[in-house]
């Protein structure tokens, strides 16, 4: 094959979110739009708050000369300002502007950080269920992906995590509320984590970091409340987007913030700044940044996916499915009525109904179903998940 052989071994790989998007686009050529059920990809449904269509707008009339060209790498440091003005609110730590790298999207910050990071070999320990693509961003920049099995409901296992850590380990990645289940770390587990990531570091003379992936972050139901990790442990660093928060992914906005109590937080904003130049992404998006600097802590109205969550966990349950009911995010992970997982979602496919194995997330077992959709979408749906449910009990 012409191309090169890591792409390759990730083509065959490829992640199981964008196989059943682009079954969905087959099917819905092929049956109509209307009659297919597309729970694949999460994609939000909800509108941007008000407020977003008005700053673009007001930003797009009020630009320049010169307005349009290069800036820090970092971003425009008013922006970077802005941004950490507000998390220093969010994680009850002070934050300057200097630990503030603006990126394309979460993906963009996490890709950022793993280069300025790893050297051949390192490894990135994640709990599982993991969103699949972590492991094609280590392997971007020669890092290694071990796994550490969560517990029975999805919540943090430290044991597991112990387990995993050797002298190759550089960081834990976390995500939370997490993609693919939507459970939510406690904020002890989360101070365990860290007091476990102090130990190992001693134990190994080095520093592992913690890794926060948090583009769910706004998006958290029946009052739960989404700890920081800055007060957890010094050696963290955030990595989110805009995209969830205020439905808004195609535009690729997002950033990373470094503790500003790491201790090589200076050497950390350096790399970062050649990181993205070497990428190429070279910077954000210009007009993103200027917007989002005047969004900061506004999101999409929750209790849509919250009536959404509802409808879908009422509805699945009288089917006869079993699940952890979501704390946060926008995804459903319940468990496959047969050990096959696969098999279950070409099942619920002849219902024209798409959703995903949990395999593509190292979670057997189990199918991902993004509710990020409309209530038509997941009402309809139902008659066809009670036929397979049917089909296998």
């Amino acid at each position: 094959m012409s191309v090169a052989k890591n792409i390759e071994n990730i083509i065959t790989k490829a992640s199981w979110i964008r196989k059943m998007f682009e079954e969905g686009t087959r099917l819905k050529a092929e049956h109509g739009e209307e009659n297919v059920f597309d729970f694949s990809l999460g994609n939000p449904n909800v509108a941007p708050p008000e407020e977003f269509r008005k700053i673009l707008t007001d930003t797009v009339n009020s630009l320049g000369h010169g307005d349009h060209g290069y800036m820090p790498n970092t971003g425009y440091p008013e922006v970077c300002n802005a941004v950490a003005e507000y998390l220093s609110t969010e994680q009850d730590v002070p934050i300057a502007g200097n630990n503030i790298v603006m990126a394309c999207g979460a993906a963009g910050a996490l890709n950022v950080i793993l280069k300025t990071i790893l050297d051949p070999g390192d490894e990135v320990i994640t709990p599982a269920p993991f969103f699949v693509e972590y492991g094609f961003y280590a392997s971007n920049h020669n890092g290694i992906i071990k796994t550490a099995p969560t517990k029975k409901d999805f919540s943090l296992n430290i044991d597991s995590i112990s387990l995993a850590i050797t002298d190759r380990t550089k960081a834990v990645l976390i995500n939370s509320p997490n993609n693919p289940t939507g459970q939510v770390y406690s904020e002890e587990s989360l101070i365990e984590l860290g007091g476990l990531l102090s130990e190992k570091s001693k134990k190994y003379g080095k520093i592992i970091y913690l890794l926060s992936d948090e583009p769910y972050r706004k998006i958290s139901y029946d009052g739960i409340q989404i700890p920081g990790i800055f007060k957890c442990y010094n050696e963290s660093i955030i990595a989110t987007s805009y995209s969830k928060d205020i439905s808004i992914p195609g535009e690729r906005i997002g950033f990373a913030a470094i503790n500003p109590a790491a201790v090589f937080k200076n050497e950390l904003y350096g790399g970062m700044a050649l990181a993205i130049r070497i990428l190429g992404f070279v910077n954000a998006p210009a007009l993103m940044q200027r917007v989002v600097a005047l969004m900061q802590g506004k999101s999409v109205d929750v209790s849509i996916y919250a009536k959404k969550r509802k409808l879908l966990c009422d509805g699945l349950s009288d089917c006869g499915y079993e699940f952890i009911k979501p704390a946060g995010a926008f995804y459903l992970f319940p468990k496959s009525p047969i050990e096959d997982d696969i098999r279950f979602i070409r099942a619920l496919q002849e219902e024209l109904i798409l959703a995903v194995p949990g395999s593509g997330f190292m979670g057997p077992g189990h199918f991902r179903i993004a509710f990020c959709v409309s209530d038509d979408t997941i009402i309809n749906s139902m008659p066809g998940f009670k036929r397979v449910m049917d089909r296998f009990r």
